[in-house]
């Protein structure tokens, strides 16, 4: 109870007639009552959008003022902070921020279905990683969909209030020519209550609504076959319907949205998921930052990076890159299930209908709507028609003053004054008021032959035009029929493909696999220009195809395990350790060794700037051990000790100079050991003459040269198969357009020899040649290649050992047999 003190202080006294008036209020019902303004005041007034024009008054008042403003979508852009100067001194008593919000998100193209606002500038990014620009830097006027929403506003289709104080006037709707709340969505949190409506697709809304002008009777059921469900701005898929078909009957359900992801070869090493969509309201940098510290807390694995490539002319690209080893479907279906790739929208669909917060589903959304159409067309009409009659009044009273013009001049002419003209007229003609005085303002020039024609042809025009409102106003059918023209001519004209996908099922559309890739039998494979692949399986069964295409010939290939480890054997005489994983993988329909698909050395093995990958191998302690040829003659056997700790082995040491010509893992120990050299001789002896040794040794003396001589090939073949030798010579001894003659000899016509001996020759050289460019021994059917890994012809075979060449077509620079 409120106490006044008896206490005064002097000059501070009541007048006279003062009367003290002391009221006991109980403290509940005095916050009960204050808190209940409070609340509907929020209500209305702030949080929840009218049903008619899915409008919060913040966002209606910014239409309507940038409408009065001129912003139409053909004029300049203005600074937004003179928008929401005037929308803040005029009609809104808020703050300015929260008008620029409001005026923001209406401007963004991924938060808006159909966007009110053309925005110039920084208006933010998606899930607001990139806060909007400053207002003083942002420019902005209407989009054509905001001059859809104040449409014939000017032609009291819609009732208006007084601002908040009464200095203006402001619309307590606008006519919305579309179903904005639908098409563009809502949100907002009130005292007691909320709303969260999702977009939905214009198209299907305004389907749905001019089958509900069509049929008032319209069930749910029916209405879902137009709307099937949401259609959000940044795309995604919706999974299952069942949360969707509860919001549209009854105004609250739950659905799911889950990102647009692609599995794609992102490196040449790795593949990747890129995501081009996400759930709404998400963007890239709150994925980024779930996964980093999902990877960091080890509760995801499989993820070795993540890169944002998002840029304004391919839109949103994130790129999560997959560990080798992993299958890039379960590490999705984790990213699914651990981050907000995959998101729950809760639909709370409040509204305010007639000044009352109201759940609505989507018949009852609907119906508000339409009706609201019917009242703007009706009011339109009604508006249309008083002008028109007004209009047919004057120009009914003008004719009739030119009929008998002459008459009409001399009354004017003999009155006193312009009141003694007009009631003149209007006793001598039978003219109302309003149609004397337009005769009387109307210029002398204006009542001409010709005008009279005009005025005639605009009678017939003006009567025809009051006769089509009279109908529509008199016919309900006829007024459903407009409305539903004016809303299939906004579909027309700003519809757009549906952009979110709807799936059926709730659970995940990816099948149930291992996270890590199993450790199946494969081969690792290595082409002639330095690509290193791996196969779906272990088999090579390989068909040469009737026409052959470009392609690489495989110059090493050895079976593995998806997850194990083979040897790589370079120039310089290091073994390095190969994870196979690492490989990319062929497809399993390949029908040629196609290495398209693979990878450069360099992508996988740290060479240096002189060396060369020789061979593959499989590590296998109990094979005949691996064989190598240099170009100074050396060869060696190499004890096959390869402890696992070590990720480089040396297997030759080396002389100053020398480099490895070929080196190859022997299967079974009685292989034939062949040197080529660039003086055409062959050397061929068992593998048995070699002992082996230890890594570090240097090797043995493996065939003999002449000074100035160096060996071009060096490899083991197995007697028991049948076997060809292919030889290339050089004027210039380069690779080049000299190239003159190659020769394709039988293996067999070439005998043993000793090892350390000279061997025998294998082409004879014409006139200008000097030297092997290059050489070739292996089991056949053999194919050719050249630099660029285009298939080459080889030559007819040639049963001489010691002939001389044939010219090729192409300049061939591999050799390679069956895989």
């Amino acid at each position: 109870m409120a106490r006044r003190s008896k206490t005064r202080t002097p000059g501070t006294e009541p007048p006279e007639d003062f009367e003290e008036r002391i009221l006991d209020i109980d403290v509940v019902d005095e916050m009960q009552g204050s808190y209940l303004e409070y609340a509907y005041s929020v209500i209305y007034s702030r949080a929840l959008p009218d049903a008619r024009d899915g409008m919060k008054p913040v966002h209606r008042r910014i239409l309507y003022q940038m409408h009065e403003m001129g912003l139409r979508p053909d004029r300049s852009y203005v600074k937004c902070a003179r928008v929401v100067g005037e929308v803040m001194g005029k009609l809104h008593p808020h703050g300015d921020s929260a008008i620029y919000d409001a005026l923001v998100r209406m401007a963004q193209g991924f938060s808006m279905r159909l966007p009110l606002v053309d925005g110039h500038g920084n208006f933010g990014s998606l899930g607001n990683d990139d806060p909007p620009a400053a207002m003083r830097y942002t420019e902005c006027r209407s989009s054509p969909a905001a001059g859809l929403m104040v449409e014939s506003i000017d032609e009291e289709t819609v009732d208006f209030e007084s601002n908040y104080d009464g200095s203006e006037e402001e619309p307590v709707t606008l006519p919305a020519a579309y179903p904005n709340l639908l098409v563009n969505g809502a949100s907002g949190i009130a005292v007691g209550m909320a709303t969260n409506m999702p977009p939905h697709n214009l198209t299907e809304v305004i389907a749905a609504a001019r089958h509900l002008i069509k049929h008032p009777g319209a069930d749910l059921e029916t209405l879902m076959g137009f709307v099937p469900g949401p259609d959000l701005p940044t795309g995604g898929k919706i999974v299952g319907r069942e949360g969707i078909q509860d919001a549209y009957a009854s105004g609250r359900g739950t659905f799911k949205i889950r990102a647009t992801v692609a599995i794609e070869q992102v490196t040449a090493r790795r593949k990747g998921l890129v995501v081009t969509e996400l759930p709404f309201a998400i963007g890239p940098e709150r994925v980024i930052s779930k996964v980093k510290d999902l990877v960091n807390a080890k509760k995801l694995q499989g993820i070795a990076d993540v890169k944002d490539l998002t840029d304004r002319e391919h839109g949103l690209r994130l790129v999560i890159e997959i560990k080798n080893g992993f299958n890039p479907e379960a590490v999705l279906a984790q990213l699914y299930k651990l981050t907000p790739m995959e998101e729950s929208f809760g639909i709370n669909n409040v509204a305010l209908v007639d000044g009352q917060p109201l759940t609505l589903g989507l018949r009852e959304l609907l119906e508000v709507y339409v009706d609201h159409r019917f009242d703007v067309v009706r009011r339109r009409s009604e508006f249309r028609r008083t002008k028109r009659r007004d209009r047919l009044h004057l120009v009914e009273g003008l004719l009739v003053a030119l009929i008998d013009i002459d008459e009409v001049i001399s009354v004017i002419r003999s009155s006193e004054n312009a009141a003694e003209a007009k009631a003149a007229l209007i006793s001598r003609f039978g003219l109302s008021e309003i149609q004397t005085q337009y005769i009387l303002d109307t210029p002398l020039r204006r009542l001409t032959k010709f005008d009279r024609l005009e005025l005639e042809s605009e009678r017939d025009r003006l009567k025809a035009e009051i006769e089509e409102l009279t109908r529509i106003l008199d016919s309900d059918s006829e007024l459903r029929k407009i409305v539903s023209s004016e809303l299939a001519a906004v579909a027309k004209k700003y519809g757009t493909p549906r952009r979110t996908e709807l799936l059926d099922s709730a659970e995940a559309p990816i099948a149930t696999v291992p996270l890590e890739v199993s450790d199946d039998p494969c081969r690792v494979l290595l082409s002639s220009t330095g690509l290193l692949a791996r196969t779906a399986n272990g088999e090579m069964s390989f068909e040469e195809p009737a026409k052959r295409v470009k392609h690489d010939v495989i110059v090493s290939a050895v079976p593995a395990t998806t997850r194990g480890e083979v040897g790589a054997v370079t120039s310089s005489g290091r073994l390095l350790r190969l994870t196979v994983v690492d490989l990319p993988q062929l497809p399993e329909t390949a029908t040629s060794p196609n290495l398209a698909g693979g990878a450069q050395v360099a992508e996988f093995l740290p060479l240096e700037a002189d060396e060369t990958l020789v061979c593959l191998m499989t590590l296998d302690e109990s094979s005949p051990g691996l064989a190598i040829g240099t170009e100074q003659g050396i060869v060696k056997r190499v004890v096959p000790d390869y402890p696992s700790h070590k990720e480089e082995l040396e297997v030759i040491t080396l002389k100053d100079g020398d480099r490895i010509a070929g080196a190859v893992e022997l299967r079974t120990g009685e292989e034939d050991l062949i040197f080529i050299t660039d003086e055409a001789q062959l050397l061929r002896y068992q593998a048995g003459q070699v002992r082996p040794q230890g890594r570090p040794a240097g090797g043995m003396a493996g065939i003999k040269l002449t000074e100035g001589a160096k060996v071009i090939f060096f490899g083991a073949v197995d007697p028991s198969v049948e076997a060809a030798v292919f030889t290339a010579a050089s004027a210039t001894g380069t690779l080049d357009d000299s190239l003159s003659t190659a020769k394709f000899t039988p293996f067999d016509q070439y005998p043993r020899k000793g090892r350390a001996t000279g061997g025998v020759r294998c082409q004879r050289f014409l006139k200008g040649e000097d030297r092997l460019v290059i050489a070739w021994a292996g089991p056949t059917p053999a194919h050719a290649a050249t630099k660029t890994g285009a298939p080459a012809e080889l030559p007819e075979p040639d049963p001489r050992r010691d002939g001389s060449g044939l010219p090729l077509g192409k300049r061939v620079t591999a050799v390679a047999g069956p895989v």
